[in-house]
């Protein structure tokens, strides 16, 4: 019997209480980060944010990444802005210590990136006034009322716009996914989650609906290959 997509699934990711080594989180990231380099998904979150800065151009951003993970979006960022010679002033939060750890780690030679650990749900319009937020692969985390809370306070938070580069939930990418997983990915928990992960992931017809909750904003949501969505906000006061 083929899986049921027809509605957003609420089970927990293995992730999402991570209780195994850091080494073995390190595993789980490279996994993870091959995965969007292969399939273009990182490619796709920078490109919504250089659009983001050409609608407004500036001499430096504050960017800041919702859900860093290990840094890697942020890191393929800084490298970009480098060579492009834009100044960035690059943010990461997450409420994973472990996962903080190895970003501090893995951008030590990254003078213009820094980590918070903090509770995205908790943050507070003081605390992170920037131009761009933007967020890969972590909306699909939270369960609905949440996902509302949290792109409320993004929208408060980001001068210029909002990024969201997340999953499209669809059989054809869940049984791809399977199939990919064989070649691909190494450990157990990315195999496990990444299923999980689509199973959770949001029709266009879902974001629609969350992007009626902000009407201040101008939404644009488009499907991109393999199996995502891009969702840019923009204030509608700069449009």
């Amino acid at each position: 019997m083929l899986i049921d997509l027809s509605k957003r699934s609420e089970q927990a990711e293995l992730m999402d209480d991570f209780r195994d080594t850091k080494q073995n989180l390190r595993l789980v990231f490279a996994d993870i980060n091959r995965v969007n380099t292969i399939l273009g998904g990182s490619s796709i979150t920078i490109n919504a944010v250089v659009e983001l800065m050409q609608s407004q151009p500036k001499d430096m951003y504050t960017i800041v990444d919702m859900g860093c993970g290990d840094g890697y979006m942020l890191r393929r960022l800084s490298a970009y802005c480098k060579k492009q010679n834009i100044e960035v002033r690059l943010v990461g939060i997450d409420l994973n210590a472990q996962a903080l750890q190895l970003a501090k780690e893995f951008s030590s030679n990254y003078d213009n990136i820094e980590f918070h650990h903090q509770d995205i749900l908790a943050l507070k319009s003081t605390d992170f006034n920037c131009d761009i937020i933007m967020n890969t692969l972590t909306m699909h985390h939270f369960l609905d009322l949440d996902v509302i809370t949290f792109l409320r306070k993004f929208n408060q938070l980001a001068s210029i716009g909002v990024v969201i580069n997340d999953l499209h939930r669809s059989r054809w990418a869940y049984y791809l996914f399977k199939v990919f997983s064989l070649i691909f990915i190494k450990t157990k928990t990315a195999k496990i989650d990444g299923l999980i992960s689509i199973s959770k992931g949001f029709t266009k017809s879902d974001l629609i609906q969350y992007s009626k909750s902000l009407p201040n904003s101008k939404h644009h949501i488009e499907w991109k290959w393999a199996f995502r969505y891009i969702w840019i906000m923009k204030p509608n006061q700069l449009n």
